[in-house]
């Protein structure tokens, strides 16, 4: 398909930062798959898949059953929903709970059924995906450290000889090896290096199929932190985010959707008391929202952008609800799609769904069981 030349200069300015910060090696395949674009007489569908959890207790029978359960919602989702693009909203794998180096091994398994599919995706980070490796107190008893099905991965120091090791994996080191691995669906991205200690903060523009009409919407990930560091927006990224956002959208005229793991504090100030009414709408409020360590302002730009229209968050597995804020954008859980992690609550995803003409973006949750529920017009 011939591109047009705001596409070219789209893509530069997009993909511009991450250019001059880890060069034009990592950057170029990603800058190829730099939009999305809907199809024709079609809404354009996004699955979300928070807090998967993969690769925990991996020496037990138990740890890798998880992670097939885990596989089986994910694929009764998109068989159902049959979605433009996926992406996964952090928590992708247990790093504290994996005893090798390389956890893009399991990494590569929670995006198998995506991949499997022939569907594009992203990933960002939540608070466990680097985390460092917790030793369990119970391989200290008379039972010892039991038999660890590690595999010969690692050259590292740290490695005990049989493919063990404990350092970890860096986030950097996550997207580099997705991207390497698969770099035709894979639209993931190291962001710029001065927003470091945070790496996936990028952009992807959502084309229109009609090349003469505005872009469908602007989809903006950001790096929440926790696990090797705070759990925190920076400063650094809220004046990003400004940066990018009033140029790639001076005038407000497409809809921005946001997506970072750990709830700002303001999802404090809109939770439901009890039990979940309206304005809200959702199906579980089981627990306190468990927000970031700090606000450095990121939600005061967000509510004073008339183009935001929601914010998606994962991290409470107990909770599910949208709820609008300030009137202005709503605030939304995504919800817990993996058997890792904490919570019995049945597993699901939440859906979102552009159309075009008329614009609207909706959004529900598809469970595992095939039900459906908790609807809410988001524009």
């Amino acid at each position: 398909m011939k591109q047009s030349w705001s596409f070219v200069i789209l893509t530069v300015i997009v993909y511009l930062p991450l250019i001059s910060a880890v060069g034009w090696e990592l950057s170029i395949p990603t800058a190829r798959r730099s939009s999305l674009r809907g199809r024709e007489g079609s809404p354009f569908k996004i699955a979300i898949f928070a807090d998967l959890h993969f690769g925990e207790d991996t020496w037990t029978d138990w740890g890798p059953r998880q992670d097939l359960n885990s596989v089986h919602v994910m694929s009764t989702v998109l068989d159902a929903e049959t979605p433009d693009f996926v992406v996964y909203l952090g928590d992708v794998v247990t790093a504290n709970n994996i005893p090798i180096q390389n956890a893009s091994l399991f990494w590569d398994k929670a995006i198998s059924p995506t991949r499997d599919r022939g569907i594009p995706w992203a990933t960002l980070f939540g608070n466990h995906d680097d985390a460092s490796f917790e030793w369990p107190l119970d391989w200290f008893s008379s039972s010892g450290i039991p038999p660890i099905r590690c595999l010969a991965t690692s050259n590292s120091s740290s490695d005990n000889g049989d493919g063990c090791a404990f350092r970890g994996t860096t986030r950097v080191e996550l997207i580099q090896e997705e991207i390497k691995a698969s770099n035709a669906l894979s639209y993931s991205a190291i962001g710029p290096k001065e927003l470091w200690p945070s790496v996936s903060n990028y952009v992807i523009p959502v084309e229109s199929s009609d090349d003469s009409k505005p872009q469908l919407a602007l989809l903006y990930f950001l790096d929440s932190g926790g696990g090797s560091y705070p759990e925190v927006i920076s400063n650094a990224q809220v004046k990003w985010f400004e940066t990018m956002s009033s140029t790639l959208n001076p005038d407000l005229r497409i809809p921005e959707l946001i997506f970072w793991h750990i709830p700002s504090k303001a999802y404090k100030k809109v939770a439901p008391m009890l039990w979940i009414t309206k304005p809200c709408v959702g199906s579980i409020n089981k627990e306190k929202v468990a927000a970031q360590e700090a606000e450095n302002g990121m939600m005061r730009v967000l509510e004073n952008r008339s183009s935001v229209k929601a914010v998606f968050v994962g991290h409470n597995h107990g909770l599910d609800w949208c709820c609008p804020y300030k009137d202005k954008l709503w605030l939304c859980f995504a919800r817990h799609t993996g058997y890792g992690g904490y919570g019995n609550w049945p597993r699901g995803s939440r859906i979102l769904e552009i159309t075009e003409m008329p614009f609207r973006i909706k959004s529900w949750i598809r469970m595992e069981d095939g039900s459906v529920h908790s609807e809410v017009n988001l524009t």
